[in-house]
Parts: C-alpha cells; structure tokens; sequence
C-alpha cells in the first residue's frame, strides 16, 4: 500500500467512520472475547474497540507502513502486531476464539484460500466478526462496481468493488446475524466456525 496510502488513509476514511463506521465497529468489537485475530489490522482502526479486560488480539498486517503507522497511536500491551498476511497465518490449529475482519477482503487476492486459513486458525465454534462492501444487488448499481473496478484496484490497492464476498462467506460458515446497508453495499455479518453442508 506504501506509505502515501498509509499516511492519508485515516483522513481518507474519517467522513465514513464518522458517519457510519465508527459505529459499527463499538457494536461489533465489543462482543469479541478470548484470543482474537484482526486480520489486515492496517492502521490500527480497530484497536480503541476492543475489551482489554475479555481479550487479547494479534493485529496481523503485511504492509510496513500500515504497521508503522498503527504503532504511532502507542497500541496497548494486550495486542500485538504481526508482519505476515492472511494467507498463511503462523500459528497452529483452533488457535483463536474470535476473528474480525474490517474491510479487508476487498483486496485480498485469493480470499478462498484465506476463508479456508480462517476456518483453520479459528476453533470450533469461534465466531467472525465481519465488515466489508460488497457487490450490490442492483444490477445498475453492479454495472458501475464492475465499470469503475479496474480503475478503482489501481489507485486502492487492489480493491475490489464488485466482489460478492458475503456470498463467500456464506459457503464457509454458518452465519449467525446479517445485516446490509447503504443499498445493500456494506454488510455486517456475525459468523460461527461450523460445518456446512454441501
């Protein structure tokens, strides 16, 4: 992402969070509990949400930047921030009781292969905390995401704005509470690590 990115990416974002995020994410993260996984924790958005007194979270995030840039905000000692991506997470089997994720899957290259590290890394019956924008339901607003995402990926890091990534979700866990929002472009989603039938 480098450091331009990282350097305005909380500027960038602050009208969203201000309005709808900030939100969002005070709900969902206060339910997160026991070992916790934040995946591509970027600059560290996700930290101030957390219950320091039900958790401790390893923040992986690939991007030095990011990284450098979550550490300016003096992260607390109960989170600790890991240089590796999602694809291959370094820790054994069942290790986490809550993954959360937060607009990331969007530029994820191979988000199958990361749904299926999740399901590894995450214990039977451990939830997902997700939020992500997605591909709209509207097929004229499909046919904008689909126009405007070759451009989009090369000025935001590979972001994809037509990726239907709840329905990905959908075939690896047993979803427990979804919500969607702004015409069905943002979803919220509260998963469970169960096996699905097929």
């Amino acid at each position: 992402m480098g450091k331009i990115m990282a350097s305005v990416y909380d500027i960038v974002m602050y009208p969203f969070e201000k309005l709808f995020l900030t939100q969002k994410r005070r709900l969902l993260l206060k339910q997160a509990s026991g070992h916790v996984l934040d995946i591509g924790s970027g600059t560290g958005v996700n930290f101030p949400f957390f219950n320091p007194e039900t958790t401790t979270v390893y923040a992986i995030e690939p991007d030095q930047a990011m990284r450098e840039k979550a550490n300016q905000k003096s992260v607390p000692d109960y989170i600790h921030i890991e240089a590796t991506g999602a694809e291959a997470i370094p820790v054994p089997d069942d290790t986490f009781d809550t993954v959360v994720s937060t607009l990331v899957f969007c530029s994820i290259d191979k988000p199958e292969q990361v749904f299926n590290e999740i399901k590894r890394v995450l214990k039977p019956g451990g939830q997902l905390y997700f939020i992500e924008h997605i591909r709209a339901t509207s097929p004229s607003i499909q046919s904008i995401q689909d126009t405007l995402t070759p451009m989009w990926k090369q000025v935001a890091d590979g972001c994809h704005l037509n990726r239907p990534t709840d329905q990905l979700i959908e075939q690896h866990f047993t979803i427990i509470k979804k919500a969607y929002y702004f015409k069905k472009i943002v979803t919220v989603i509260i998963a469970e690590n169960t096996e699905i039938d097929t």
